[in-house]
């Protein structure tokens, strides 16, 4: 029996996440989220499964079972947690839950699609990194590990693009986010500075970082991969390489 097509959110219940789903789900694709909590209404065509995917253990049953049922051809590794802390203030634990989250996690999400992308001949694999990647004070692990992702996806994208597989990275900037403005709410005087910051005078939106991973996760991009889009508002400009 076939197993049906599917693209794979993580973190897909709000923010980012949820904005990238809602555009796939636009295009008629069936979209997975694995989430810590599932939206409290979940979108028409999404199919929502919990797990902790800090925890090595849950993440590897829930992505075979995913695997078992579906031929999983897109992929967007988007959970994520900031972790704030500075080279005094950084604790270990803080580094082993973001290696987690963010690298462990990803790469076994990534193994558990490949097989259903290498026998379709195509696949879209998009990591959520950030422009913190690029360095950000008081940001010791939240950095290393999203300039981890990159680099997993570049060197990713040099051993999987013979089977039409592509692997890019959407690096986000300040984006007005549920998280985000817990943290720096409107009109205080560090969201303006934050704000004053892009050469966009504004904050982005979830639905910003969307429509750059809808770009790379397009059937028709099959020529761009190894890449990391800014989603800015132009704070990497003379940071980011050329």
């Amino acid at each position: 029996m076939t197993k049906p097509r599917a693209y794979l959110v993580t973190g897909a219940s709000n923010g980012i996440g949820a904005a990238i789903a809602a555009l796939l789900l636009a295009q008629g694709h069936t979209v997975l989220n694995v989430d810590l909590k599932p939206p409290s209404l979940p979108p028409s065509g999404m199919v929502c499964f919990q797990a902790e995917l800090s925890d090595e253990q849950q993440t590897k049953e829930i992505a075979a079972r995913l695997a078992s049922e579906y031929a999983i051809i897109g992929l967007v590794n988007n959970a994520g947690a900031t972790r704030p802390g500075t080279a005094e203030s950084a604790t270990l634990d803080s580094l082993d839950f973001v290696c987690n989250l963010h690298l462990k996690a990803s790469l076994i999400f990534i193994q558990a699609a490949l097989p259903a992308m290498k026998e379709a001949g195509f696949g879209r694999i998009v990591m959520l990194a950030s422009r913190a990647a690029l360095g950000k004070p008081n940001r010791v692990v939240y950095s290393a590990t999203k300039a981890g992702m990159i680099g997993m996806a570049r060197t990713l994208a040099m051993e999987l693009g013979v089977h039409g597989i592509t692997v890019n990275s959407v690096a986000p900037g300040p984006i007005a986010t549920e998280l985000f403005m817990s943290s720096n709410p409107p009109g205080a005087p560090t969201t303006q500075a934050i704000i004053n910051s892009t050469v966009c005078k504004r904050l982005g939106t979830p639905e910003d970082v969307a429509r750059a991973a809808a770009f790379f996760l397009d059937e028709a991009n099959g020529f761009v991969t190894g890449q990391v889009m800014y989603v800015c508002g132009g704070t990497t400009l003379g940071v980011a390489p050329v």
